[in-house]
């Protein structure tokens, strides 16, 4: 069964080709930008397949002989689709590193008929959102009852790819987004901040629309969910007066600007960087009683984490390790996933 890594030019492509050669997985390298991805096959002495998503017709034919595409090309929510489409008409298992709602809810409505084709479709086996996904559940299975669900996350050292930062430029001045009483409701971005205490240190976190607000619903039920990710005092502050400037920022000249700046900086952490920072998990459930439970995690920086875990996930599914239909990380393998990463501590 041969994998296909679609994407692997990008940023966190090469950093997913880089772990799977050291895991003993030779991928097919796939993407639009021959003369990158070409150059990375002769690097590797890989085969290679260079097309685009907008054929259907072309797209399912270039996954002849593919058993698994690892889908590392974003902004997902445009890429995602014809991709799963592809991969279900052909019978091939789709993962892919997202981190975005939009695309965990669309691909969640694709339950029956991967069921149907018999392969797993899993977006998000990267840090969007494994860690998260299983500290999730591993809450969940020490309070059954649970009916609120927080979790956070921050980088220590490290910072965003392009591909991230587009991502997120792609939809300022959209706010934010909960889980309330199993139905999803839109909130201004920021719209909660907390100080709490990660491992080895306290850090100040706001609210934002991380992809868990989607795939811990599924992984755990908990109906009443919010995401929090790592931001100064002073960013949450600011965001307070986003109700007279949201109209602004969603014009298409500040996104363009914005994307701009961001493609002038590198692609992403060097590989120092990456080596010595870290990324700090918490959670915490309630239950109608009052009860509270909470735990964390330290792993290896983000882009690290995702390569691992990504190249993780597809290993398993080689091996035949893998469940039919619609998957989250931790639906699929358990709140224990993220342990089998060198690296990663839970507390």
């Amino acid at each position: 069964m041969k994998v296909l890594l679609y994407g692997a030019n990008g940023y966190t492509g090469k950093l997913m080709l880089d772990e799977a050669i050291q895991q003993g997985i030779q991928p097919v390298l796939g993407g639009r930008n021959e003369s990158a991805v070409a150059a990375l096959a002769d690097q590797y002495k890989l085969e290679y397949r260079i097309f685009g998503l907008d054929d259907s017709d072309e797209l399912a034919s270039q996954l002849d002989g593919i058993g698994v595409v690892c889908h590392a090309a974003g902004p997902f929510e445009f890429t995602a689709w014809p991709m799963i489409k592809a991969c279900l008409k052909r019978g091939v298992h789709y993962l892919d590193i997202t981190g975005e709602i939009t695309v965990f809810e669309g691909a969640a409505r694709y339950d029956e008929k991967a069921r149907q084709a018999n392969v797993m479709v899993m977006p998000g086996t990267g840090f969007d959102v494994v860690p998260t996904d299983c500290l999730a559940l591993h809450l969940k299975e020490r309070m059954p009852d649970a009916t609120h669900l927080q979790l956070a996350f921050a980088s220590v050292g490290s910072g965003p790819s392009h591909g991230t930062a587009l991502t997120f430029a792609g939809h300022i001045g959209e706010g934010g987004v909960v889980r309330e009483n199993g139905k999803l409701k839109r909130v201004p971005l920021g719209h909660k901040s907390q100080w709490i205490d990660f491992p080895g240190r306290k850090m100040h976190v706001m609210a934002i629309p991380w992809g868990d607000i989607a795939t811990a619903f599924r992984s755990t039920g908990i109906p009443n969910i919010e995401t929090y990710m790592g931001a100064k005092p002073a960013t949450a502050r600011q965001l307070k007066w986003q109700w007279a400037y949201n109209w602004l920022l969603r014009t298409s000249f500040v996104r363009n600007y914005i994307r701009q700046q961001i493609k002038k900086r590198p692609a992403g952490p060097d590989e120092a960087t990456r080596l010595k920072a870290k990324s700090v998990v918490w959670g915490q459930v309630r239950n109608a009683s009052g009860n509270i439970l909470t735990a964390s995690l330290r792993t290896p920086e983000g882009y690290t984490l995702t390569a691992k875990s990504s190249i993780l996930i597809c290993k398993k599914v080689l091996a035949g390790d893998w469940k039919p239909g619609y998957q989250t990380p931790a639906m699929a393998y358990g709140p224990d996933l993220i342990m089998e990463i060198p690296g990663v501590e839970r507390f």
